[in-house]
């Protein structure tokens, strides 16, 4: 009869054997690898949140970016409670490449919570060119979140 290695042996040689192979732990909790990006280019993208009446407001309420490439998500928040961003697809299935700053991945995966009066940056490889709703929800003003349009276009590069 054969012995079978410890599962967290195997674990731990993975692991190990990540940064070998150009990747990293996040990579191989996500499952499959992303396709090449469209185009090499990483533009820099703001969303500010601001309190209006007491809720939440992110600008730009279209928020233009290109579709199928990695870019960097600049979060700025002047608000006085945590507000969570919602994009449909977005934050899912490993698109994620990088998170830093007061931002929190959210359980369910569908957004990402910027602390009160908080920043940070996103980098992401976008969705498919389309449009899709996105919402920034706060955190003592839930029934009335901002909603806003992503409009994703083919990149030019």
């Amino acid at each position: 009869m054969r012995r079978r290695p410890a599962p967290a042996l195997v674990r731990s040689v993975l692991l190990s054997a990540l940064p070998v192979l150009g990747l990293s732990s996040a990579a191989l909790a996500q499952g499959k690898p992303l396709p090449p990006p469209a185009s090499d280019a990483m533009p820099p993208v703001e969303l500010t949140i601001e309190m209006r009446d007491g809720h939440p407001v992110c600008q730009p309420a279209e928020l233009r970016l290109p579709a199928e490439t990695n870019i960097a998500l600049n979060v700025v928040s002047r608000a006085d409670q945590p507000v969570t961003i919602t994009m449909p697809g977005q934050f899912e299935n490993g698109r994620v490449l990088h998170a830093d700053g007061d931002l929190v991945h959210v359980a369910s995966e569908k957004g990402y919570t910027v602390k009160r009066e908080g920043k940070g940056t996103l980098r992401l490889r976008t969705i498919s060119a389309g449009e899709k709703p996105f919402a920034c929800t706060g955190a003592n003003s839930r029934s009335n979140p901002f909603e806003g349009k992503v409009i994703l276009t083919p990149p030019s590069g």
